[in-house]
């Protein structure tokens, strides 16, 4: 859909227009500076090429291309609330050696519903809110200016950020059943796939963001390099085949310059999702997976005993998921993995003062599969753990825990030193791969 059909309202006023300018500063750093306008980033603090696929591994301008990344899902909206923050945050992040950051590029309002990322990008359909979209744009222009890459994930199978349910609560008028009953909370939000006014508007979305001119770096979304991919929903389960298959064609359609792939979990215990058709499509270019030792209920944190088999059934389960992705010859990525802080001695794992002991160990085993596959030309080629806080701490609402999640579960913070030294030598170990 054109962009002149996207009415974007106006919220916050004036505030919109007083949008920092990117300079780039000697020795790397980037810094934000408020003008009266928006104001093109210099070319030359863009990320040059665009990563793709050959042979089973992703490229860049002819050469292998490996990535430690970070789910930092938030950036948009921190983007609107505390830009020096954000670059900040950026800084810190770049310092450690991260290159992708997987980010919320859709969420649905209103903003008065509850566990939700607000203000929504989305506030009715194909309204949109014009600060939160500039948002978008500026964080997106400090990602190219730090010389990183986004996945940009397009829809959302759970609650926190509107999402599938929230498309299924417009075109029905319906109240969304929030958990509670996760099993009647995930058949409500299954219906957006058989609803046509909610594919409708998801689809007028990804051709809106798509599209969408970029006024910091002069770009449209479709060619800008600091879009490492497109991701069609976050965990998105219960789908039929054809949903995966029509709407990455319609994203190569609008855009051939940039990868898609689908956010999927893999096969988590208890779904029977086939892990290879959702990905053997011709227009799925890389394969994902999720490891939740907690969620799925390997791990106790009040039972450390618990730990050596979930890391096991962890190890497993990356390897049986990477088998796959090797005979579909396509690239993996570990896009999401966290596990909770010590619950001793405080009795306490959402408490930032709390030990990371068995996190510690968790992230050194799932960066080790990583780097074995890399090492002996494995389809892995990049992970995300999940997730940023930075500064941030619980009563913040950035922490890298979504708001239907109790703060600092699984958030890293920037106090995290045991745990940002392994992160910072697993993306040197990367590095090193590619000399």
């Amino acid at each position: 859909m054109n962009i002149s059909r996207i009415t974007l309202t106006v919220v916050g006023g004036i505030a919109a227009l007083l949008v920092g300018l990117i300079l780039a500063l000697p020795g790397g750093s980037v810094q934000s500076a408020i003008p009266e306008a928006p104001a093109a980033v210099s070319p030359d603090v863009i990320t040059s090429g665009f990563v793709t696929v050959s042979d089973g591994q992703f490229t860049l301008d002819g050469e292998p291309y490996r990535f430690v990344g970070v789910n930092f899902w938030q950036g948009m909206n921190l983007a609107v609330d505390d830009r020096k923050q954000l670059v900040k945050e950026l800084d810190q992040l770049q310092a450690l050696g991260i290159t992708n950051l997987r980010v919320m590029a859709s969420s649905e309002g209103p903003d008065t519903e509850p566990y939700r990322m607000t203000p929504a990008l989305m506030i009715a359909p194909g309204e949109y809110n014009e600060t939160v979209l500039d948002g978008l744009d500026y964080f997106m222009a400090q990602v190219g200016a730090h010389d990183m890459r986004a996945v940009m994930v397009l829809n959302n199978y759970w609650q926190w950020s509107g999402g599938m349910a929230q498309y299924v609560s417009w075109a029905e008028e319906s109240a969304i059943p929030y958990p509670g009953d996760w099993g009647q909370f995930m058949s409500y939000s299954g219906r957006f796939y058989d609803c046509d006014a909610c594919q409708t508007w998801y689809r007028d979305h990804i051709e809106m963001i798509i599209n969408h001119t970029n006024p910091y770096t002069g770009l449209a979304y479709r060619d800008d390099p600091a879009v490492f991919s497109w991701e069609l929903a976050n965990e998105p389960r219960r789908y039929p085949q054809t949903w995966i298959d029509d709407t990455a064609a319609t994203i190569k359609s609008l855009d051939p310059n940039h990868m898609v792939t689908t956010g999927s979990e893999g096969t988590p215990p208890g779904e029977r999702i086939s892990f290879e058709q959702t990905h053997a499509g011709p227009d799925i270019d890389y394969t994902t997976i999720h490891i939740w030792p907690q969620n799925w209920g390997w791990y106790d944190p009040k039972n450390a005993n618990s730990y050596a088999h979930a890391e096991t059934l962890a190890r497993l389960y990356f390897q049986e998921h990477a088998d796959i992705a090797a005979e579909l010859n396509k690239p993996l990525v570990l896009e999401e993995f966290g596990l909770t802080r010590d619950w001793e001695p405080l009795h306490d794992t959402f408490d930032p003062e709390s030990p990371v002991t068995t996190r510690d160990q968790f992230y050194a085993a799932l960066f080790e599969e990583v780097l074995i596959s890399m090492q002996t030309d494995g389809p892995a080629a990049g992970d995300n753990f999940w997730a940023w806080a930075g500064e941030a701490r619980p009563g913040n609402g950035w922490v890298g825990d979504p708001p239907h999640e109790t703060p600092g579960w699984y958030s890293v913070y920037d106090s995290d030193e045991s745990t940002l030294a392994i992160i910072t030598a697993h993306a040197q170990a990367i590095t090193a791969l590619q000399e």
